[in-house]
Parts: structure tokens; C-alpha cells; sequence
């Protein structure tokens, strides 16, 4: 994340193409870490606990990047990153109560629409004819980030609320 940070936010010829290969390979990785996972059924209360962190950290800091470059609103990428608090909040309500939420389908298109997002605008300087495409994308998937997220509350929230939590004393 700080490499993709880095390279964004320094002018040099060819950071397009540096950008959006180190931020493939930082999602790579990702994928590949939870899929071997799940394989080699390795998949661990505190995996499902972090690995959703490490991919709100790298979107969350590729959006303020470019941001700062001018190449989104900085409005959307706040719907987006509160979306992303939101839904830690309510895992870290689950947790006080022993439940891990797993993701689930919508968030799953939500991570892949933000990627492609970020993925477009990182290169939204040589799109040319195609440049509507990043914009449009941006869009998508704040709309989807917003319907994970309601998802997730809409699904687990009441029955995490109507739970005792441990007595004070």
C-alpha cells in the first residue's frame, strides 16, 4: 500500500503503468491468499477478521490518492471509505459477541467493482476514446459498496442488537 501510494502520487513517465501493476499485484496477492485459504482449508476466525481490513486499507488508500489527483470526487470516495467503517463497526460488534461475518456475495462484487474502478482511473490518462468507462465505474461501484453495505445491516444487525452482551458490573 505505501508502494502504490508512492508511485501514485509522483510525477514521473510511466506511473500509470507502474500504478496499476503494483495495485494488481497487491489485489492479486489478496485473492490468491483467501482462494488458497479456503483450498487448503487453512481459513481462520482471525483471517476472516483481517483479511477484510487489508482490502479496506489498500482500496481506502488508492481512492485518497486519486482523489488528491483529481481523478475522483472526493465525496464518492467518502460514501465509499464510510461504507467500509460502517461495516467494520458491525463486525467488531459481531466479534464482541463471538460471531465472525464471513462476506458475503454482494460485498464479493463490491471489492471486484472497486477494483475495476480504481483500475481505470489509475489509467484514466491513456483510456483515451474509453475514458467514460472510469467514471462510470466509479460510479458502480459506489452504488454496489452502498448495497453491500445495507446488506450487511439489513441481515445481521437486528439479531446482533437484540443480543445480551456481558453484564457490567
Amino acid at each position: 500500500m505505501p508502494l502504490l501510494v508512492a508511485v501514485l502520487l509522483t510525477k514521473f513517465e510511466g506511473k500509470e503503468f507502474v500504478g496499476l501493476a503494483v495495485f494488481w499485484v497487491a489485489s492479486l496477492t489478496d485473492f490468491l491468499d483467501g482462494f488458497l485459504a479456503r483450498r487448503n482449508k487453512q481459513v481462520t476466525r482471525l483471517g476472516k477478521l483481517l483479511d477484510p481490513a487489508a482490502d479496506k486499507i489498500l482500496t481506502s488508500a488508492a481512492f485518497i490518492s486519486l482523489v488528491e489527483l483529481g481523478l475522483a470526487p472526493a465525496w464518492m470516495v467518502v460514501v465509499i471509505i464510510a461504507r467500509e467503517f460502517a461495516v467494520s463497526s458491525l463486525r467488531s460488534l459481531a466479534a464482541s459477541e463471538n460471531v465472525v461475518l464471513g462476506a458475503i456475495r454482494s460485498a464479493k462484487l463490491k471489492t471486484v467493482m472497486q477494483i475495476v474502478a480504481i483500475s481505470l482511473l489509475i489509467f484514466y490518462n491513456q483510456l483515451g476514446e474509453f475514458e467514460h468507462l472510469a467514471p462510470l465505474s466509479l460510479w458502480l461501484a459506489m452504488l454496489a459498496s452502498l448495497y453491500s453495505g445495507a446488506e450487511y445491516f439489513v441481515r445481521f444487525a437486528p439479531d446482533l442488537l437484540k443480543r445480551k452482551g456481558p453484564k457490567q458490573g
